[in-house]
């Protein structure tokens, strides 16, 4: 019971170890998932940095060109110039102050999704769209505008309507980055002159030349509609999850291993366990054998002691039933003496067999020569039964020990002479099994064995025949067993037993 509580602590901390293993895996493989995350922002903050310097260049009197601007869109997207992978920038938006798509290039940024404005990122499953203020053309990082941005403008300027529009106004709201966003949900209101102009920071220049012919309604509009606010930019995360797919894989590997590890420690545990148990128990047996051994001794040598009492008490009888003037009921009695006391020296001799230590001497030894002579050895019970005996089958020699193959072939046909009535048959067939072994059969149309009693048949003292001592074909599953073969009691049809030893093996 200790051994066991034992074992079930060690078990329990096996798992616990490895539940601790794997706790950590994931906690690691979080970290380098937003590590990269955090490294895709930095590249998406170096693009947006890059494009202001470039808007910032582009500028000419407070305006860039929309045909000039977009071929250097469509060129981020073909392949970014910031050591990023060719391919990463997916779309790029520039946003007017109402949240509007000024200028774009790639694939179309749906600005309708309010956490892209409100919160300044997204994270899709392929793609990571994030919201920049501009200020001045640069990316802002302050949360507020500045009246430099610059408006971008159609190749012709005198197309824009004159009628008045209302436009949502956004107050900055940082994003999760520490990022501020001018684009997050504010109340809607009319620009006017000043707020157009001046933004957070003051009235706006006088106008460029080229927007002197435009009233102040048409240049308001103008401004509003044309004035660079905000710049969204998606990036593809396949560098991303190709990151987090292979970390991923590696705490697998480590989990997989880990597990294999606490696994085999837990069987080399058990094992030891086991082994620890069968010491235990091989100790106890031992200790129960050797005294079994000593206990077999002593029945054996009392048996043997017993023997001669028994053949003293043998003669006297048949002196007493010899004697000339001996009645004949004394001599009835006297016979009775003798009968029983050959009964009880036969029962000790098979027990002192029985005990006997089986120490095997492997000869080359005739098969059918020596079934032959055990059944001339026991014609005379043959012949007083009128019995029938077959020999026959392959003629093969084997390795087994002389004397004890002949108590086993005696037993046996002794057995099947008790089994069988008068005029039965019985038939001893040895054949080839393979080309190492032989089988032994003997058959008998006796009254046979019934299922319940063949796996009983060969323990000691185990008997159907009222005149047997039980012990005959105990010693012949010794024997069998001393010599490594097999031995099995089955029906013999219509009727009968069969007896059939297997694995003997053929001698070279």
């Amino acid at each position: 019971m200790e051994l066991k509580r034992s074992s079930t602590l060690i078990y329990g901390l096996l798992l616990g170890a490895w539940v601790l293993v794997v706790g950590w895996q994931v906690e690691e493989h979080v970290h380098v998932r937003e590590a990269a995350k955090t490294g895709l922002r930095k590249r998406s903050e170096a693009i947006a940095n890059t494009l202001g310097a470039v808007v910032s260049g582009m500028q000419f009197r407070g305006a860039v060109f929309k045909k000039n601007l977009e071929p250097v869109l469509r060129e981020l997207v073909a392949g970014d110039t910031n050591g990023g992978e060719s391919g990463e920038v997916i779309s790029i938006a520039l946003l007017n102050a109402a949240g509007e798509s000024v200028a774009s290039a790639g694939r179309p940024v749906d600005l309708e999704q309010k956490d892209i404005l409100q919160v300044g990122e997204h994270w899709g499953l392929r793609s990571m769209t994030r919201v920049y203020s501009v200020e001045g053309a640069f990316l802002n990082t302050e949360g507020n505008t500045n009246s430099q941005a610059p408006l971008i403008l159609e190749p012709r300027t005198n197309t824009f309507r004159g009628d008045e529009r209302n436009f949502p106004r956004r107050d900055p709201q940082p994003d999760q980055t520490g990022t501020s966003n001018v684009l997050s949900a504010a109340t809607t209101a009319t620009l006017n002159t000043n707020a157009v102009a001046a933004g957070q920071g003051g009235p706006r220049p006088r106008r460029p030349f080229w927007a002197r012919d435009l009233d102040d309604k048409q240049y308001q509009d103008m401004v509003a509609s044309r004035e660079l606010h905000g710049l969204v930019l998606t990036l593809s995360t396949e560098s991303l999850q190709a990151i987090a797919g292979h970390d991923l894989w590696l705490r697998f590997i480590i989990f997989f291993f880990a597990g294999i590890s606490a696994a085999g420690v837990g069987l080399a545990l058990r094992n030891v366990s086991k082994t620890a148990e069968l010491q235990i128990r091989l100790v106890r047996a031992s200790e129960l054998n050797t005294h079994l051994k000593e206990m077999n001794l002593a029945a054996a040598g009392l048996a043997h002691e017993t023997r001669n009492p028994l053949n003293i008490i043998r003669g006297q009888a048949q002196m007493l039933s010899s004697v000339p003037d001996a009645t004949p009921e004394v001599r009835a009695q006297s016979k009775i003496i003798v009968d029983e006391t050959d009964k009880v020296t036969a029962q000790l001799t098979e027990f002192i067999n029985y005990s006997r230590p089986r120490e095997i001497r492997r000869t080359k030894i005739a098969l059918t020569a020596a079934v032959s002579e055990i059944v001339r050895t026991l014609n005379f019970d043959i012949e007083e039964k009128k019995l029938r005996v077959e020999t026959g089958g392959d003629p093969l020699a084997i390795e087994a020990d002389d004397q004890l193959l002949r108590q086993l072939l005696f037993n046996l046909l002794i057995n099947a002479i008790q089994a069988v009535g008068e005029g039965g048959q019985i038939k001893i067939e040895v054949r080839r099994a393979n080309a190492t072994e032989a089988t032994l059969e003997i058959r008998d149309d006796g009254h046979g064995v019934t299922p319940e009693n063949r796996a009983e048949i060969f323990k000691p003292y185990f008997t159907t025949n009222q005149k047997g001592t039980g012990l005959g074909l105990a010693v012949v599953s010794q024997i069998v067993l001393a010599h490594g073969w097999e031995i099995q009691c089955l029906g013999n049809e219509p009727k009968g037993a069969l007896f059939r030893i297997t694995h003997l093996k053929l001698a070279a």
